[in-house]
């Protein structure tokens, strides 16, 4: 393990630092959360931004440690997330520049990264979330086609993209492969016929998940990712990248709101509070470890050619709790007003009720660390 950065790497967290200096000032203010094709507006033209200036491809073409780097920076920096684009630079386009062909990543690359397309998560299925394998939505072979069926839920920013990375069974289950090995991976344009999205409201109020209706849609068999069949092994490598370094910028961002919440505890008088304290302190503590355990994970993504470990679901377990702790925390600092439904902190513990159950539920997390970290037989 090693935690330490190399005079390259320091030389790149220099330049970045101070091309946001720069950047940063200029941008326009953000649009209204509810303003969705104003937020894929705003976050494609930084995504252009990003992609000018050299960092466009620092998500999947860079190493390991250089993604850590800039994720740290530029939410320090309070630099826009990726947004809108999430899937597609975190998600989709790791996963095809990992497993896609040379035709696939010349397609479907350079618009990712220059913020010209927009990729959904067409995954969870109203009866198939946590047990993502149990998925029903059908696709049958016709030609040079696949021929999809079904239905999909929680599918992450479906109201303003351009593609969607897909799940399908290809083989039922039963017939003659169990049913981890009859899914496959499809890259289905938004835009085909057959195709109905309706947003879900979330508790915060945004719609950024909908539920989607495939009516026959016509998928061309090129744009399959993987093998037929294999479909759950390349997922394992695009959900390997959602639970290692996606919340990088997130636990930065932890981090950050402990301090604001030491300061207005010190400014409305709760700080008097020893018990408060004790919290803030412990959460401290919680977050300078994931931290450790941030870096750790990438130092091995970095041995083992850049797709995360395993590592990434014991972040994944305790950062959803630790963060869920966090807000529990902020509302205590902020009293009756975290009644406030205006205010981000009160926004934010709102979101962090999610998170023990996105990216794969904790009971999920927990399997995997028993089973594929300490080794023990898999529950009956």
């Amino acid at each position: 393990m090693d935690l330490t950065y190399t005079d390259e790497e320091e030389a790149f967290r220099a330049g970045l630092r101070d091309w946001l200096s720069v950047v940063l000032p200029k941008l326009p203010a953000k649009p209204s959360p509810q303003d969705w094709p104003g937020r894929r507006a705003y976050d494609t033209a930084w995504q252009r931004l990003l992609y000018d200036a050299g960092y466009g491809e620092v998500h999947w073409d860079a190493s390991p440690t250089q993604r850590l780097i800039f994720l740290e920076e530029t939410e320090k920096a309070g630099a826009p997330y990726v947004g809108a684009n999430f899937v597609g630079l975190l998600h989709a386009g790791p996963t095809i520049a990992s497993e896609g062909t040379r035709e696939q990543r010349e397609r479907w690359l350079p618009p990712v990264l220059r913020g010209d397309e927009v990729w959904c998560q067409g995954f969870s299925e109203p009866d198939a979330g946590s047990d993502l394998a149990s998925l029903r939505t059908r696709a049958w072979r016709d030609g040079d086609h696949y021929v999809v069926s079904g239905s999909k839920i929680w599918t992450s920013h479906a109201e303003v993209a351009d593609w969607c990375e897909l799940l399908v069974r290809t083989t039922p289950v039963g017939e003659t492969v169990p049913k981890h090995r009859g899914i496959t991976w499809l890259a289905m344009p938004m835009d085909a016929p057959g195709i109905t999205v309706r947003p879900l409201r979330t508790l915060a109020g945004s719609t950024e998940f909908a539920e989607m209706f495939l009516d026959e849609v016509r998928v061309p068999v090129a744009n399959r990712v993987g093998e037929e069949n294999d479909g759950w092994r390349v997922t394992m490598v695009t959900l390997s990248y959602e639970r290692g370094t996606a919340f990088v910028g997130e636990v930065v961002a932890c981090r950050r709101v402990l301090g604001e919440l030491a300061r207005e505890a010190r400014a409305n008088g709760r700080w008097d509070d020893p018990a408060l304290r004790r919290r803030l302190g412990r959460l401290s503590a919680e977050f300078s470890a994931l931290w450790r355990l941030t870096q750790w994970n990438v130092s091995e993504a970095q041995r083992t050619g850049g797709v995360p470990g395993v590592g990434g679901s014991v972040f994944k377990l305790r950062y959803s709790h630790a963060r869920q702790e966090l807000y529990d925390a902020a509302a205590e600092v902020l009293g009756a007003g975290s009644l406030d439904l205006s205010h981000e902190w009160t926004l934010d513990r709102l979101s962090s009720l999610s998170y023990t159950i996105a990216a794969g539920t904790s009971q999920i997390q927990q399997n995997i660390v028993a089973e594929r970290i300490l080794g023990l037989p898999k529950g009956r």
